[in-house]
């Protein structure tokens, strides 16, 4: 081999092993030139809540779950929030602007695994999509995976991430540098409403003869006075439909399983907290049925840009024969397709649900999608092989633990 041959040979060699530290560090140790902008890893409670208010008004995909008076409230009073940071993107070192938030924990914390994975906050929040801003949606997602890497996370998990939007592409296109390409687990679709529609062609849906049977059941209801559905104002009658919900979510069955609000002080403090203020500023709606001076059914939206969440359900199981949550999904349905500033409501609700899917026609994709923060494939490897092992086992002991229930019973 010549001289000519070795210097080549070594040159050829420095610029692979640039380039391998350039993959590891995405460029987002020095961000690409012309950005300025800065990441930043603090406590939830210390963001700044103007400027987290201000992006998740303009973010290019809703995610009501991460309004900052829902997040703040859950990470004040639920029981179990420990670790909870907030990755952050600035427009520039002067922080005029706050151009991206995720919300994050340990995996210890989240999925009693001791791997060095930031997991994204999913506690009474069935949706993780991080906030990006409108105007800034790469710089951001770029910022916020600097701000994992830098915070000593390998990777991040995203569960329950909406996969068909602007936030995840923007995501998968931030750690493109790596050449590691992302996982994706448990990736399934839930209800959603498209809202565009006609209220007539969304209730619809159920069909003619579903459709008598519901007028007759709800015929049946009027025998206590006249039914109506209502939507709570923002003061003292939103928080007294929020009492009311709580009471009838108590009395049911995620009462007697203890899974109701209701059940733990943490909870209740967190929704008494969270939702009044939510109600006051136009972010949620607290809506009732009433059938004569009784409430038969209650639940919880919350709303973000031009979408909706439907968080929470609960209904008198004494008149379970008239399908009290069912009417109540109904109006519900009639008023967004009658609201013009609703495109579309998330159902929140879980894969193939044996109400919602049938009134609820449209899909909504969602899935755990695991992120790299750095080069390392074989480290990703591991660490997504771990993720994928846990939820096996955790899905047989599910299914073992049912089969059990039945046998039992």
């Amino acid at each position: 081999m010549s001289v000519v041959d070795t210097r080549q040979n070594v040159q050829g060699w420095i610029a692979g092993a640039r380039a391998a530290v350039a993959r590891e560090r995405g460029t987002y140790g020095d961000l690409a030139r012309g950005e300025q902008a800065i990441s930043e890893v603090v406590d939830v409670l210390a963001v700044p809540q103007a400027a987290w208010a201000g992006l998740a008004a303009r973010a290019i995909e809703s995610n009501a779950f991460y309004h900052p008076a829902w997040a703040r409230a859950v990470a004040r009073h639920v029981k179990g929030q420990i670790g909870m940071r907030a990755l952050l993107a600035w427009d520039s070192p002067a922080k005029r602007r706050l151009i991206g938030v995720m919300l994050v924990a340990p995996a210890w914390n989240c999925l009693r695994l001791p791997i060095p994975v930031f997991v994204g906050w999913y506690a009474y929040a069935p949706l993780t999509t991080p906030l990006l801003d409108r105007d800034q949606p790469d710089v951001a997602a770029r910022t916020l995976v600097a701000a994992a890497r830098k915070a000593g996370s390998h990777a991040v998990l995203l569960p329950a991430m909406a996969q068909d939007g602007p936030v995840a592409a923007a995501l998968r296109r931030a750690v493109e540098p790596f050449v590691v390409a992302p996982r994706v687990f448990n990736a399934h679709e839930r209800a959603r409403l498209d809202a565009t529609q006609s209220d007539d062609d969304a209730v619809a849906a159920l069909g003619a003869k579903k459709l008598k049977e519901l007028r007759r059941q709800r015929n049946r209801l009027a025998d206590l006075g006249d039914v109506a559905f209502r939507i709570a104002a923002p003061g003292a009658e939103a928080e007294a439909a929020l009492e009311q919900f709580l009471v009838l979510e108590a009395a049911g069955w995620k009462g007697a399983a203890g899974t109701a609000l209701a059940a733990k002080e943490g909870d209740i403090a967190f929704m008494k907290e969270a939702l009044p203020a939510m109600v006051r500023d136009g972010a949620a709606q607290i809506v009732t049925l009433v059938a004569g001076d009784k409430v038969v059914a209650a639940g919880v939206l919350l709303r973000n840009a031009r979408r909706a969440y439907f968080f929470k359900i609960a209904y008198d199981e004494t008149f379970a024969k008239m399908s009290p949550g069912v009417q109540l999904t109904l109006d519900i349905t009639r008023a967004m397709c009658v609201d013009e500033a609703v495109d579309s409501v998330d159902s929140t609700a879980v894969a193939n649900h044996p109400m919602i899917d049938h009134i609820w026609r449209d899909r909504q994709p969602i899935a755990d999608l695991l992120l790299p923060v750095g080069g390392n494939a074989f480290a990703f490897k591991v660490l997504a092989g771990a993720i994928d092992a846990r939820r096996v086992l955790r899905a047989a002991a599910r299914s073992l633990y049912h089969r059990l229930r039945k046998l039992k019973g």
